[in-house]
């Protein structure tokens, strides 16, 4: 065989090697022939393709955070620059505010990624945009500086991604965070007088709920000590109602088989609770009393 015949199955078979290729682990591949996606996703590992210019291999990192800013750049920021007319939103109620939002996503289609869109960041960053916009405008301003800002986050996270899948844009979003919101610089001191008074609010609900929070226990406390107290009470009325009841029963048995005797033994049970304590005065049958037993000091009250 002569050489130039061996130098050309030589060379055939080196450009038939050609085609092996291999993919990292942190990547994926799409395989094209003659412009035409044969293979949209070829996982890590080594492959083959037809050698160049039959196919052609495009590996990209399917694993890598990409990030974007809506709303200015990190240059912008340290540099204390703004971008009102990129920066700015209009609520639901009308105000204008400045937001500054960065987006991370990575590759969720590699064929898509590659192949329909021209400038995927802008697509991206267009999407999320949008979805930011219309859900800003149906939320008021405080709400937006308080308690929706997660809730616009995730809203605006799951519209945007149906978006760039409606899209074909082959984009997987990680995450929708905002980074600040903040007022106009004209209307900065009304916002913050605004968001004065919700924590002087905020203050005195927390205040009163202390000060209901110790003043019901003690006001159910003393409540429970009266209807205590106003129980015993009722019980010793009771028994002592029922212990007269049964004295007088039988004291009335007891008229009832001796009158004469029963009259007079009430009556004197009854001068022995009197007479101890009035002052007294004895006069014998003849109407003279001892003068002697009374104290020049004091005047009788009784005689």
């Amino acid at each position: 065989m002569s050489l130039r015949r061996r130098l050309l199955w030589g060379g055939l078979l080196l450009w038939v090697l050609s085609g092996a290729y291999v993919v990292q682990t942190d990547r994926e591949a799409v395989v094209t022939r003659f412009g035409a996606v044969v293979e949209p996703r070829v996982p890590p590992g080594v492959h083959y393709a037809l050698p160049w210019p039959i196919d052609r291999v495009t590996t990209l990192k399917v694993r890598q955070l990409q990030r974007l800013v809506i709303g200015g750049e990190a240059a912008d920021m340290v540099l204390g620059r703004t971008q009102p007319l990129a920066s700015q939103f209009l609520s639901g109620d009308q105000n204008i505010i400045n937001m500054r939002v960065v987006v991370q996503y990575s590759v969720g289609v590699p064929a898509d990624y590659l192949f329909h869109a021209a400038n995927v960041a802008q697509t991206t960053g267009a999407a999320v945009e949008a979805e930011l916009a219309r859900r800003i405008a149906r939320s008021d301003v405080d709400a937006i500086l308080t308690t929706e800002k997660l809730a616009i986050q995730d809203a605006v996270l799951a519209a945007a991604q149906k978006r760039l899948n409606d899209y074909g844009a082959g984009v997987k979003l990680s995450t929708v965070n905002i980074e600040s919101v903040t007022a106009p610089p004209e209307a900065a001191d009304a916002f913050r007088d605004v968001a004065s008074a919700r924590a002087d609010t905020a203050r005195i609900v927390s205040e009163a709920q202390s000060y209901a929070n110790d003043l019901l226990p003690r006001a159910r406390g003393e409540a429970r000590q009266l209807m205590e107290s106003a129980e015993a009470y009722r019980a010793t009325m009771v028994n002592q109602a029922t212990g007269d009841a049964g004295r007088f029963t039988a004291i009335a048995a007891e008229y009832t088989k001796a009158p004469d005797v029963t009259s007079g033994r009430l009556y004197i049970e009854a001068m022995e609770q009197i007479l101890p304590r009035i002052r007294k005065l004895i006069v014998d049958s003849n109407g003279n009393f001892d003068l002697s037993i009374i104290r020049k000091s004091e005047a009788p009250k009784n005689q």
